[in-house]
């Protein structure tokens, strides 16, 4: 007895055998068309006419898994090529932001030339207990212990420590600072106290004094430490209470420290000049 593997081999040579001489004699264009010829026809055809289809089935998917292969590639490189652009945008406009910002230093320390020394923030203590910075200047660009440190818009605080490379930088909303500062408009005076928050108490100006809600508080320059005239901030609240000597008087800084990236920091021997 024929295995079955023999069987299906044999059934299959014939069927090529068949088709092989169908394609032959139908090639000769001479011989007449016998009445065998059209048996083999009959038979063949299905087969041939099912290869065909499969034939084109499998060339169809064929083209169908490659195309889909291009566009996964394709769309994987158009998203690394939109990437790349988004984050050539975001630098582009980093960079504008910080050339405004670097054009306001330049307008700002235009009027007292080689005053200032440029410094970037490299860190912030993450405690809710101190307010300060670090910054990527010291000793060695002339900065000491108690240098004033400020923006085009007001005060920043004060060097609280110097190293060669580094400082550090007390705020004036931590609750060790004080400025000494006065009323722009009624030039009442007072000292201008941190408390770890987002804004500063003035105090010490006394209940009998005239402050007003908006009114603008600039340094006095008596501390010896902060020229006199910059900005520190406005007054957002006033409470008087007729058994206390002092009037209780908020301010918002005028310096968003949430938003501080670069500071200017007077260099040694140049307090003195001031800034009216």
């Amino acid at each position: 007895m024929f295995s079955r593997k023999l069987f299906i081999f044999v059934g299959l040579a014939l069927f090529i055998a068949i088709n092989f001489i169908v394609i032959t004699m139908s090639s000769k264009k001479s011989l007449p068309v016998m009445g065998i010829e059209r048996l083999f026809i009959s038979v063949t055809s299905p087969f041939q006419l099912a290869v065909t289809k499969t034939i084109y089935f499998t060339q169809n998917v064929w083209d169908t898994y490659f195309m889909a292969v291009l566009a996964v590639k394709e769309n994987s490189e158009l998203k690394e090529q939109l990437g790349k652009a988004i984050e050539i945008t975001n630098r582009y406009e980093e960079l504008e932001l910080e050339n405004i910002r670097l054009k306001k230093f330049v307008n700002f320390t235009s009027l007292v030339p080689d005053t200032y020394v440029a410094a970037q923030i490299v860190a912030r203590d993450p405690s809710p207990w101190f307010k300060t910075i670090m910054i990527d200047k010291g000793a060695k660009d002339g900065l000491l212990k108690g240098s004033p440190v400020l923006v085009s818009e007001g005060i920043v605080g004060q060097l609280l420590e110097v190293a060669k490379n580094y400082s550090k930088v007390l705020l004036i909303t931590d609750r060790n600072s004080a400025v000494d500062a006065l009323v722009q408009n009624s030039r009442v005076r007072g000292i201008v106290k941190g408390n770890n928050e987002d804004n500063c108490s003035f105090e010490y100006a006394l209940r009998k004094n005239e402050v007003k809600e908006g009114e603008t508080i600039v340094s006095s320059g008596l501390d010896q430490v902060f020229p006199k005239g910059l900005k520190i901030g406005k007054i957002l609240k006033v409470t008087k209470i007729h058994s206390q000597l002092f009037q209780d008087i908020r301010i918002e800084t005028s310096v968003d420290f949430n938003k501080l990236e670069e500071v200017l920091v007077f260099k040694n021997g140049k307090l003195t000049k001031g800034i009216h």
